[in-house]
């Protein structure tokens, strides 16, 4: 077993979860390079992207391995929403949802696999709580969190020996993520939601496997989390 998980590109690494994830990886020894929006404030490496682009994101993640050196593992952390009723949300709108957390995880993860493959590296997806429960209202996010299951769980077959695949499967956190939503979609004062922090360590446990041992399926949330099971 390493602890050190060397170098991780980590899609939507300037805030929220990724951003937790990018400094765990500093922590333990490692070096992220980061795809988003904007640049993350900790200055790692970081390439800008929109990742609602495929092409565009398989580009970002050839330039950010030039720029660091190579990459020994993918974390796709990026992720947005659109809450409304289906006919409500507008259609552009939805449709960069399922862009962004869906396509763009699977152009992120295609243009890194070769890489993957030679050195053996980790991919851990991250998709949701919502990912395998449905509820009102979110019917994006849905269907791009439980699109994320069904690619992760083919990846890991399709690959199975030759790259370490994890799905996260995470519950509500303390980030910015609800920030643009409605009133009536963000949590209360009271609810109860993870700390992005800890869901950071088990990305890092999951990426500091041996070879040839995996954690396929990983689910971190509050213990008093209400969207799962």
């Amino acid at each position: 077993m390493t602890s050190n998980p060397g170098t991780v590109l980590v899609t939507g690494g300037s805030s929220g979860l990724g951003a937790a994830v990018a400094d765990a990886v500093v922590a333990a020894g490692g070096t992220p390079v980061v795809l988003d929006l904007k640049a993350p404030d900790a200055g790692h490496a970081f390439v800008e992207v929109d990742l609602a682009d495929p092409r565009a994101a398989e580009s970002a993640v050839a330039r950010a391995s030039e720029q660091v050196g190579g990459l020994d593992a993918v974390v796709t952390a990026a992720g947005i929403d659109r809450c409304g009723r289906l006919v409500d949300v507008e259609p552009g709108e939805w449709d960069r949802v399922v862009a962004v957390n869906l396509l763009g995880t699977a152009a992120v993860v295609r243009a890194a696999l070769p890489e993957l493959e030679a050195r053996r590296g980790k991919v851990v997806t991250v998709s949701s709580t919502l990912g395998v429960k449905a509820v009102s209202d979110a019917t994006a996010y849905c269907a791009s969190k439980f699109g994320v299951v069904g690619f992760t769980r083919a990846l890991a077959a399709e690959t199975a020996g030759r790259v370490g695949v994890t799905l996260l499967i995470p519950g509500g956190m303390w980030t910015h993520f609800f920030d643009d939503r409605p009133d009536q979609y963000k949590p209360g004062a009271d609810a109860k939601l993870n700390d992005p922090a800890q869901t950071a360590d088990a990305v890092l446990y999951a990426l500091t496997r041996p070879a040839g041992s995996e954690v396929r399926e990983l689910v971190a949330t509050s213990s008093e989390e209400g969207s799962y099971p």
